[in-house]
């Protein structure tokens, strides 16, 4: 696939599970955290990639609710090189006019982490041309019971009429509201194939392709080839082939 492919044969909202992090840096013998470290460069090489051909919502899982159980010292390095990584690559990301976002619960991160975030939020909030949607803190499950309470409260203040819930209704009271349109194709690295309760309500009709590139070792090559697997599905949406 190459800057001549049509839009029509790419995703609009393409998501990625990022997975295999650490068993990369076993392979390696290095510790986890060097495979989280690399996992970080890899993404500014796929957000730019993403954009140049014409993709204009990129969905990145990178720390889930889960992922809590992990031990002390990982999650708290996590963080770090989450901060490192959104100091790092902030003048990338504003000279690529790609704009940063974030779906979870923000809350529940350290505060350093939370204010380099926002930071990063705000800088980049009138790009348009790219949108990067990064999972922090998220568990698909726990974004539609929160959904369901905003429009529970709704209903019950007599500002939403129960007749009036709509599958749009749902998609504008997840964490960024209407924001990302449903995800037209999911890729996992690692060779899991699995959804690991990432954006459930988005992920409904996504194509889903299963790679078995660890997340560092997904190059701009591998993007292209499974986006060249993504162009030959037949999307169907419940109709007769």
């Amino acid at each position: 696939m190459d800057q001549k492919t049509s839009n029509s044969m790419l995703p609009t909202h393409l998501a990625i599970i990022m997975d295999g992090n650490g068993r990369w840096a076993k392979a390696k013998g290095l510790p986890r955290l060097k495979g989280h470290e690399q996992g970080a460069k890899r993404v500014i090489d796929i957000a730019e990639e993403a954009k140049r051909v014409g993709i204009h919502y990129l969905s990145l899982f990178a720390f889930s609710t889960e992922n809590w159980k992990r031990s002390q010292q990982e999650v708290e390095g996590l963080f770090i090189i989450l901060e490192t990584f959104a100091k790092q690559y902030k003048q990338r990301l504003l000279n690529d006019q790609i704009r940063f976002v974030v779906s979870g619960d923000l809350s529940g991160l350290p505060k350093t982490t939370q204010n380099v975030v926002r930071n990063l939020i705000e800088e980049t909030k009138n790009f348009q041309d790219l949108t990067l949607n990064v999972c922090l803190n998220y568990g698909g499950t726990q974004e539609i019971v929160e959904m369901s309470k905003r429009i529970a409260k709704k209903v019950a203040n007599g500002d939403l009429p129960l007749e009036a819930i709509q599958e749009s209704t749902l998609f504008s009271h997840t964490w960024l509201g209407d924001l990302l349109p449903p995800i037209d194709c999911l890729i996992r690295t690692s060779g899991e194939q699995r959804l690991s309760n990432f954006m459930l309500l988005h992920l409904a009709y996504s194509e889903l392709i299963f790679v078995d590139n660890h997340w560092p070792d997904f190059t701009v090559t591998a993007l292209h080839e499974a986006l060249d697997q993504f162009s030959h599905r037949q999307r169907r949406f419940g109709k007769e082939s």
